[in-house]
């Protein structure tokens, strides 16, 4: 178990990236919130001893992953919220970041992870690969086609 100071420099430090992270892949506040608090928690009760400050975020990465696929894949979850009730909740942003995350969240959940990581992270290919636990040339392949698929969506002029 983790000492409160620990766990306050932690949240301090990781809080503004799980909560992107979740929002890319739930599109809800509310299921951020409780995955935020879930990540946390499982950080509070754990007893990882991390080698470096990249381990200790690869794993908040990890987790965060993880626990968004798991509320992804609860029966309840599948077969309440509409989708209406969802774009409800979009961020304040202008029309143009609207257009991108919205190019963003539509990407299936394998490129739509290896996209946040890598422009909005700043991972490497191969950081990447080591964090998804992936081969290198597949975090390339996923850039690429990503890159293809968001230039389509987005009229390609402007976004590149």
């Amino acid at each position: 178990m983790r000492s409160e100071n620990e766990i306050y420099q932690a949240i301090e430090q990781y809080s503004d990236m799980i909560r992107r992270l979740c929002m890319i892949h739930l599109k809800n506040y509310h299921d951020t919130q409780d995955i935020f608090q879930t990540v946390f928690l499982k950080y509070a009760l754990s007893s990882v001893v991390f080698e470096n400050q990249q381990h200790e975020k690869a794993w908040f990465i990890r987790v965060t992953i993880n626990a968004c696929k798991d509320l992804l894949k609860n029966f309840f979850r599948t077969h309440v919220i509409s989708i209406d009730e969802v774009s409800k909740q979009l961020f304040e942003l202008s029309s143009d970041n609207i257009d991108i995350l919205e190019a963003v969240r539509s990407l299936p959940p394998k490129y739509k992870n290896v996209v946040y990581l890598h422009y909005y992270e700043g991972y490497t290919a191969p950081e990447i690969a080591n964090i998804l636990h992936k081969n290198v040339n597949t975090i390339y392949t996923y850039l690429t086609r990503s890159k293809k698929v968001l230039y389509e969506k987005l009229g390609g002029d402007g976004y590149e």
